[in-house]
């Protein structure tokens, strides 16, 4: 109840004058504790709700505040092992406490990445960060410092009728199909249903279902009436579309392409979504690591309301503060409304207790970018391409190891082994496994490639997941009880905390691993198993509950590599 009424108190304000904003602008600041007591009063909330909030994430905690440069501390980039020769160079500019890290900065194609000034870099060599560091703060006349940005390049390709990659030619144009489906929501959620579009964040939950329940959503929740309900529409009052654009697999750059190359097939699938559920507001929660992102879409929805194309239908860009649980779909909607970022328990689901607890439409970046498609060609053109229950297309981010690494939207139910070897051109070393799908992903020997598809069900039946689709690869001379360390620490590490499994069993399982290669010590399989099988059934979100199916790949085919940890 307690996290109810802060979540009406913070409705007041809404999103014009958004809590969590402020919080991390004072942060930013490095403002006294008498100016976070100062929101707090403006919100008529305690001071441990802000102090909960601020001391929560990477870029916000006031221990990282000193914070200059942030090196991604990503998986992709850790297999590739540029980041320890990037920190000593690093060290010989800043000192040891102004090197701050990042989960993941988007250049997994490149790696030796890192986060500066408001923009992402990669440094192959010292040269380079120096060129970097000397450059970046060009003096201009008028005396304020501005970065020097660094493009960020990779190949981008397509193997059948492009859906996400394909070039907008007039965007004004593109915004008039709106006018023809706005008044006929259920002849929208139907060619959806037909298309069988299912989540691309990685559940895979089909995404027509999400509409039908906002606009059946009933809107008397318990914080509504306690406080001002600022939209009447002719379906009732305030209802949201939040897009999920804090995409913090290590190893998944799909939801920064579409951002930054395709920004308003994201914007037209959420205003589409808006203008069929009756919302008149999108919010769009793109992570902190992605400056670029934030700005282009920025730019994006500044163009349409130049050229009024969507009428009153308002966008907020709400930035992450550093947080990989926030895309979970709970924790994120908490984060946006000023509160600590856990989880929630469901049900209620968004749909119908979504943002401020009203019903709200959740989804990821590249599931609202498909919209535009299929409404242009027909739900049945859709669901023509991929296989009957993975219809479609799907984004897939190959990694530096890969001969041609980047961007490639490919029609589900293509063998993976002909995208690595068609697409990625092979690989640049030996490589004994894939991280499929972020950390929470399986771990795919090399040789079952041959056996899987891209596509939802191949890869669950096999014993893996699709997810996100992004690949990181695991060379033969890296250790997999350092890898599954890597996957516990960042468990550990990310975790809201809320629920104990998930808290409390993976830095467990960390300290397991940390000591069974460090001291005289072996792992008791059968205690490790319990503590796998806890965290699994015991977790309230996929953070927890997911990290044992790699390390259950792993203890699977990598056994006698691994035999000599355990008991």
């Amino acid at each position: 109840m307690a996290n109810k009424n802060i979540r009406s108190l913070s409705f007041r304000k809404e999103l014009d004058d958004n809590l969590f904003e402020n919080i991390a602008d004072l942060s930013h600041k490095n403002a006294p504790n008498s100016d976070f007591q100062e929101l707090a009063k403006r919100f008529m909330i305690d001071d441990s709700v802000i102090a909960g909030t601020a001391s929560f994430y990477d870029f916000t905690r006031e221990s990282n505040r000193n914070k200059k440069i942030h090196v991604c501390s990503g998986t992709a980039c850790m297999v590739a092992n540029t980041q320890n020769k990037l920190h000593q160079h690093l060290e010989k500019h800043f000192d040891k406490e102004e090197i701050g890290h990042a989960a993941c900065v988007g250049r997994c194609h490149t790696n030796n990445a890192f986060m500066f000034n408001g923009n992402t870099y990669s440094a192959k060599n010292e040269a380079e960060l120096t060129d970097i560091l000397s450059l970046r703060a060009l003096r201009l006349g008028s005396g304020q410092a501005t970065s020097r940005s660094q493009e960020n390049i990779y190949n981008i390709a397509c193997n059948t009728t492009p859906i996400l990659t394909s070039k907008i030619e007039d965007i004004e144009a593109f915004y008039q199909l709106a006018e023809i489906h706005k008044n006929n929501p259920k002849q929208v959620i139907q060619e959806i249903k037909t298309s069988n579009l299912r989540g691309r964040g990685g559940a895979g939950f089909p995404f027509w279902f999400k509409l039908d329940a906002v606009i059946s959503a009933p809107l008397n929740n318990p914080i509504s009436g306690s406080v001002k309900e600022p939209f009447d529409s002719a379906q009732g009052k305030q209802k949201y579309i939040v897009c999920n654009a804090d995409e913090g697999d290590p190893g998944a750059y799909s939801d920064m392409y579409l951002m930054e190359h395709q920004a308003h097939k994201v914007l037209f699938g959420m205003y589409m979504a808006g203008l069929t559920v009756g919302a008149n507001t999108g919010v769009l929660y793109i992570r902190g690591e992605y400056p670029d992102s934030i700005r282009i879409v920025g730019e994006a929805i500044e163009f349409l309301k130049e050229k009024n194309l969507i009428g009153d239908f308002k966008f907020k860009i709400i930035r992450g503060q550093g947080s990989y649980v926030c895309g979970e779909e709970t924790a994120l909607l908490s984060s946006i409304e000023g509160l600590r970022p856990e989880v929630r328990v469901r049900p209620p689901y968004p749909a119908q207790y979504g943002l401020y607890g009203k019903p709200t439409v959740l989804s990821n970046v590249e599931t609202f970018a498909n919209i535009h498609w299929i409404l242009e060609n027909g739900g049945e053109a859709y669901a023509a391409l991929g296989t009957k229950q993975s219809t479609g297309t799907k984004l897939v981010s190959l990694d530096s190891f890969f001969n041609s690494p980047g961007m490639y939207e490919i029609e589900m139910g293509t063998p993976l082994k002909t995208i690595f070897e068609v697409f990625g051109n092979g690989l640049k070393s030996e490589i004994k496994a894939f991280q499929i799908g972020g950390p929470l992903g399986g771990i795919v020997p090399f040789d079952k490639i041959k056996d899987l598809t891209l596509d939802f069900e191949s890869l669950n039946n096999h014993g893996f997941l699709l997810g996100h689709a992004s690949v990181v690869s695991i060379p033969k001379d890296f250790p997999m009880i350092q890898f599954l360390e890597h996957l516990m620490e960042f468990t550990a590490d990310e975790s809201c905390g809320k629920c104990y499994p998930c808290r409390i069993g993976s830095f467990r399982g960390m300290e397991m691993l940390q000591k069974a290669q460090h001291e005289n010590y072996k792992i008791d399989r059968q205690l490790f198993d319990d503590l796998l099988e806890t965290l699994e059934i015991g977790s309230l979100c996929a953070l927890g509950g997911g990290i044992p199916l790699p390390v259950k790949n792993a203890l699977q085919y990598f056994e006698e590599e691994l035999k000599q940890y355990f008991k």
